[in-house]
């Protein structure tokens, strides 16, 4: 018999198949992407990476070496972008310093290792650290966000209190250690939380998981 993790991955699987994310050209591209989708939409991460792709700085060294205030009018599109350009150049400092640049090297790391040394990283948390690891590295991480959030705990599978470590391991313990699954049950997540499982105004009716609520509808959320 099918968890409850398992049965909701089926059956938006069934519903909206794959995903194929996260959208980036390369490994280095999904991680600056990564920082830069933090409190933004894709489209605005799209012509930040348009900017810094045009004046040929995705690759690790050449992005390090840019000024910090020509870095900030390059991903301006991205929002915040005085703070996220620090981000990100805290983030270059750890790949350039201490792997040399090179994201191969990086990812050869040890996966738990690698993990707290992102959390390290001024600015870098947990979402954007699992990110990094699961979409750039291919690492087996499940990235948890309010989408994530929103969804388990409105059908009451996670308590309403439940944190990013608490999700998380409710989730990798119940499914295989395949980055691959982690990769497209998150997107899906995302889809039916885009569609269906909106903050304001759910649509519950047609939902993918209609029939799993709770008596008496949706768990109230603050």
């Amino acid at each position: 018999m099918l968890s409850i993790v398992q049965e909701v991955y089926h059956r938006l699987y069934a519903a909206f198949g794959p995903q194929h994310w996260w959208p980036g050209e390369t490994p280095f591209e999904i991680m600056v992407g990564a920082v830069l989708t933090q409190n933004t939409n894709w489209k605005n991460v799209e012509r930040a990476i348009h900017n810094l792709r045009q004046a040929d700085l995705l690759e690790p060294k050449a992005l390090y070496a840019t000024p910090v205030e020509e870095l900030e009018e390059l991903i301006r599109p991205a929002g915040y972008y005085r703070i996220k350009a620090r981000r990100l150049r805290n983030l270059l400092e750890l790949l350039v310093k201490r792997y040399g640049g090179s994201l191969e090297e990086m990812f050869a790391s040890d996966r738990v290792v690698l993990r707290k040394q992102l959390l390290a990283v001024r600015g870098i948390g947990p979402e954007t650290a699992d990110s990094i690891l699961l979409y750039a590295g291919g690492m087996p991480v499940f990235v948890v966000d309010a989408y994530t959030y929103r969804i388990f705990a409105r059908h009451s599978w996670v308590e309403p209190d439940a944190d990013y470590h608490r999700l998380q391991e409710y989730f990798q313990s119940q499914l295989p250690d395949d980055a691959s699954m982690f990769n497209e049950y998150h997107a899906l997540l995302v889809r039916l939380g885009k569609e269906y499982c909106r903050k304001n105004r759910p649509r519950c009716i047609g939902c993918p998981l209609e029939d799993l609520l709770p008596p008496g509808g949706p768990a109230q959320l603050d």
